[in-house]
C-alpha cells in the first residue's frame, strides 16, 4: 500500500465511523500478522498511550483480535469480515437516518405550486442519481438523449433495462454513433437513434455550454445537464415538472425535434 493509498484509506474508515487513531491502529494491524501496542505505534504513528485506547474500541466494534500474553498481541480480522461489519454499520445509520426523515412533520405551503417546479442541481454523482430516480419513477414514456458518453453506465442500462420490463414507452438517443451503438449493444430491446445535432456538445466554442444530457419522463417532467468545456466539465442540471410549465413545454419541443416517434401533446 503506497502513502497515498494509506491516508485515502484511513480517510475512508473515518468517513464509516472510525477516529483518526483507530483508522490508523487499523490500518498497521493490516500490514502486520500480527503486533504489539510497541510495533503498532511505530508503523501506525499513533501515541503509544494512545493505542491502547483505540485498541479497545477497535476490538469492542468486532475488527481486532487480542491474545493475551505479555505483553498483549493484536490482529485485524479478515478483511472480508471487517468490510463486513463496516457495511453493516454504515447500512444501519443509513436506515437509522431513513427512519427519522421519515418521522419529519412536512410544513405544508400556503399555496401548492408544486405544477411549476423548477430544480437545479450540481456534480455528476448526483445528476445521475436524479436520473436514476425519475427513469425507476416513470409511469408511461422515457425519452432520453445521450451526449455526454460519460453518462453511460452499467446502473443506468440496468435502470432503463427494468423500465422495458414494465412495458413503457422508451426511446433512446445518441448525440453521436458512438453512443447510439453503446446505448443499441446494451439495451437491444429499444430502439436507438443518431441525434448528429452537433450544437449540443458546444464544439464551436470552449466558451460555449455543451449538453450532457437530456430525459423527459411522462412528457411533463424535463432533466436537462449542462457544463462548460473551459471549467473541466463540472455538470450540472435542471429539471423541471408539471405540464403547464412553459420551460418544459418548450424543451419538449426542442427535444421532440430529434425524436421523431414522440408526438408532442401541445402541437
Amino acid at each position: 500500500m503506497t502513502q497515498n493509498e494509506t491516508t485515502e484509506a484511513i480517510s475512508l474508515l473515518q468517513d464509516l465511523g472510525l477516529q483518526e487513531y483507530e483508522a490508523r491502529c487499523f490500518i498497521a494491524l493490516n500490514q502486520l500478522p500480527s503486533g504489539t501496542a510497541k510495533e503498532i505505534h511505530e508503523i501506525s504513528e499513533v501515541p503509544r498511550t494512545r493505542v491502547y485506547d483505540a485498541i479497545r474500541v477497535l476490538e469492542s466494534q468486532g475488527l481486532v483480535e487480542v491474545r493475551h500474553s505479555s505483553p498483549q498481541v493484536y490482529r485485524a480480522v479478515e478483511i472480508a469480515e471487517a468490510t463486513q461489519i463496516l457495511r453493516q454499520r454504515y447500512n444501519d445509520r443509513i436506515d437509522t437516518l431513513e427512519t427519522y426523515l421519515e418521522n419529519t412533520e412536512v410544513q405544508e405551503a400556503e399555496n401548492d405550486e408544486r405544477v411549476q417546479e423548477i430544480w437545479s442541481l450540481t456534480g455528476h454523482d448526483a445528476i445521475q442519481s436524479r436520473t436514476l430516480d425519475l427513469i425507476d419513477g416513470a409511469e408511461s414514456e422515457i425519452a432520453l438523449l445521450v451526449v455526454d458518453e460519460d453518462v453511460l453506465s452499467e446502473t443506468l442500462f440496468d435502470t432503463v433495462h427494468e423500465a422495458a420490463e414494465r412495458e413503457l414507452s422508451i426511446i433512446l438517443g445518441g448525440q453521436t454513433r458512438a453512443i447510439a451503438e453503446d446505448l443499441g449493444t446494451d439495451l437491444p430491446e429499444i430502439r436507438v437513434f443518431e441525434t448528429g445535432l452537433e450544437w449540443l456538445t458546444g464544439a464551436r466554442s470552449d466558451e460555449e455550454v455543451a449538453i450532457s444530457r437530456i430525459l423527459l419522463v411522462d412528457r411533463e417532467t424535463l432533466l436537462i445537464g449542462s457544463y462548460y468545456p473551459e471549467d473541466g466539465g463540472k455538470e450540472q442540471a435542471i429539471f423541471a415538472k408539471g405540464l403547464q410549465n412553459g420551460v418544459v413545454v418548450l424543451l419538449r419541443r426542442l427535444l421532440t425535434e430529434g425524436l421523431p416517434a414522440v408526438k408532442d401533446p401541445a402541437d
